[in-house]
């Protein structure tokens, strides 16, 4: 994976603006599709934890999985006494020969599908790790919005090029890839995944500064991004798209099986 060697840089954002608005948004609108019981949760490609340390907080059963030494060291100074947190040092291509099939109700791959020219074997994977009816958390680089970050920026090469491609550099100086949500919907149901709701990430303050400070008015921050996570057009143009996805076999019956469309 691509990602490899760009731990530093991202250890080093990790206290940034932008990167606080994504965690925060991504947990509120995971928790949303989540049962108050506990649940088996695999987190692919988990870096430092923030997810898994959170949805392990609130009683859940986490199998944390990353390539990074360096990423897992930081997950596991925050595991508290009564967290159940398993700890996976691997590549997320070995999930098959890792953990066996149906064996997960909810996987998380977050910021991780950016860093594969073909999706669809890992797709593949991640669908098979669910047990019927589990959930798929999935956030990715937005390719229908992949100019408006360079265009704001004043790059207009590179936003003139993002309009026809889904290939770029992020802000890590790592070659990566976006995901059209329609191109990303039809690939999911390959495997048997249905989209069942999907949300923007990171709308308004995406093209802050890498340094920008925490504003005093957080709170309200946060409130105005989620509102426009969750909301035409708004959400169209974020960052990053974060999908929730249902394995076909289990019906609305299933986990997170709330029956709300995708749009």
């Amino acid at each position: 994976m691509r990602f490899s060697g760009a731990e530093g840089k991202w250890s080093e954002r990790l206290g940034s603006l932008r990167n606080v608005v994504r965690q925060a948004l991504v947990t509120r609108q995971l928790i949303e599709h989540l049962p108050a019981t506990s649940c088996r949760i695999l987190d692919v490609g988990c870096g430092q934890g923030t997810q898994a340390l959170r949805m392990a907080a609130r009683g859940h059963r986490v199998t944390a999985l990353d390539a990074s030494r360096e990423l897992l060291g930081l997950l596991e100074a925050g595991v508290q006494p009564g967290m159940r947190v398993h700890v996976v040092q691997a590549e997320a291509e070995r999930l098959g020969e890792l953990f066996e099939p149906g064996g997960f109700d909810v996987v998380l791959c977050h910021g991780v599908l950016m860093y594969f020219d073909d999706p669809g074997p890992l797709l593949a994977d991640l669908a098979r790790m669910l047990a019927p009816g589990g959930l798929l958390s999935l956030l990715v680089r937005n390719g229908d919005a992949l100019a408006l970050r360079p265009g704001l920026r004043g790059d207009w090469a590179a936003a003139r090029r993002a309009f026809d491609g889904t290939h770029y550099v992020n802000r890590l100086g790592v070659p990566a890839r976006a995901d059209r949500l329609d191109d990303l919907t039809a690939r999911l149901a390959v495997p048997g995944l249905e989209v069942r709701r999907w949300y923007g990430v990171r709308v308004l303050t995406d093209a802050v500064p890498d340094d920008a400070p925490i504003p005093a008015d957080l709170d309200d921050l946060l409130a105005a991004e989620e509102r426009a996570g969750r909301t035409d057009p708004y959400r169209r143009v974020a960052a990053l798209t974060h999908l929730i996805c249902q394995a076909r076999s289990g019906g609305s019956g299933g986990i997170g099986g709330s029956g709300r469309p995708s749009a």
